[in-house]
């Protein structure tokens, strides 16, 4: 499988305003093919081809006036910025037959972006020099700030301006399975996680693990540099220092929501053999009061790095269905006594007595739906005293005398 490692990187200044002329050339390449295609549908004409639009926009337009500026770039970044389109028309056309999520139709790119992003492959000769530097074609050789060593030798490398304006180097590297399992020894240990809000999540062996809650703790600086950010004259240079604030504010929760997600997954993933988590509809939660917070724990994201690292360190993760009444049965002996509010956070088993915890006990229910040999033992607080049943009451029959071998007809001894 292939895999992303994103490092900081550090241009100068004239780096800086080479980079933002490939950024400029890139999107001004985009723009055109996308014009050119949109064009062709409204006429009615067939879809332009790449191979054709690549002759047109990039080798045909250097020669012009008004687009020879585009030969100060790389043509391997604008080679990747009609592959791009290509990609976007194709999730939006899979998405429509349903071959995937939705996405909505391509649309033109503004110089006004907040971030922007341009892609070498290996045809663009980049390289890292023997000084730790990365050498990009008709840019320089960048300051990269390494957190670790790469596992093998990239394919492609990614520029990346963030909206705080913060520059990183993404490199796309092929994993090696044989390294990757023997980092990861197997276990016998399996776990299910319900996630919630009171706690990011509650695993089925009674563990707890307390919600962060990055952007809440960070309201306080937000609306700050929020307020300060409404007082300035648009256009303005200092409008955009005081955005550029704002979204460095907004970098810092993302990245320590990130870096929480990837330590708490890293770790249900090398302890457990199986993973099982419930499938939670947070597009309808979102729509909800709890809307803020339910974007601040970033459930989808947490779950989606527990999948993909479980296929890259050979475990199992399970997805249980949203529909499974993971909060209405007892974990201890299967008898569904029907929703609770979210108020109640223990409840007593009418069948057997036992006082569960509303959050471990779904945990252990989510595992067992998705097939997971666990115990339910997590889940049970204590015994409460049971009420006899119906059948149960009342006055016993009264015994009979004569001894069980005689009524069988087996004579004494």
């Amino acid at each position: 499988m292939h895999l992303r490692y994103s490092f900081r990187v550090r241009p100068t200044a004239g780096q800086c305003s080479a980079l933002a002329r490939a950024f400029g050339c890139a999107r001004t390449v985009y723009n055109d093919a996308l014009r050119v295609r949109e064009d062709a549908r409204a006429a009615g004409l067939p879809f332009p081809k790449t191979g054709h639009l690549s002759k047109a926009l990039i080798t045909e337009a250097k020669r012009t006036p008004e687009r020879a500026w585009l030969g100060e770039v790389s043509a391997v970044v604008l080679q990747q910025s009609l592959r791009d389109l290509d990609a976007a028309y194709r999730n939006f056309f899979e998405g429509l037959k349903g071959e995937r999520p939705r996405t909505g139709a391509p649309r033109f790119k503004s110089r006004k972006d907040t971030r922007q992003a341009l892609r070498f492959t290996a045809n663009a000769r980049w390289s890292i020099t023997p000084g730790g530097k990365l050498r990009l074609p008709k840019i320089g050789d960048l300051a990269v700030r390494w957190s670790r060593a790469l596992p093998s030798v990239p394919c492609t490398v990614t520029v990346v301006k963030d909206s705080a304006g913060r520059y990183f180097a993404s490199f796309v590297v092929e994993s090696d399975p044989v390294a990757d399992l023997a980092r990861a020894p197997g276990t016998g240990s399996v776990v299910g996680v319900d996630l919630g809000l009171g706690h990011f999540a509650v695993l089925s062996d009674g563990r707890k693990i307390d919600s962060p809650r990055f952007l809440r703790r960070a309201e306080k600086k937000l609306r700050k540099a929020q307020r300060e950010l409404s007082r300035k004259e648009k256009g303005s240079r200092n409008r955009e220092k005081a955005r550029r604030e704002v979204a460095r504010a907004h970098a810092r929760v993302a990245d320590a929501r990130r870096e929480f997600h990837h330590q708490l997954s890293t770790r249900l993933i090398r302890e457990n053999q199986a993973v099982a988590v419930e499938t939670l509809s947070v597009k309808g939660l979102a729509r909800t009061r709890m809307a803020k917070s339910v974007h601040d724990a970033g459930w989808s994201t947490f779950v989606g790095m527990l999948e993909y690292k479980a296929v890259r360190y050979g475990r199992r993760f399970v997805r249980v269905g949203r529909f499974e009444p993971t909060s209405q049965v007892c974990s201890y002996c299967g008898v569904q006594d029907g929703p609770k509010p979210l108020h109640v956070r223990t409840w007593t088993c009418g069948g057997c007595g036992a006082v569960l915890d509303r959050d471990v006990n779904a945990a252990v229910n989510v595992a067992k739906a998705a097939g997971l040999a666990v115990t339910a033992c997590g889940a049970q607080i204590r015994r409460a005293p049971v009420p006899a049943q119906r059948s149960e009451t009342g006055t016993h029959p009264k015994q009979p005398t004569q001894p069980v071998w005689e009524q069988a007809g087996i004579p004494g001894l």
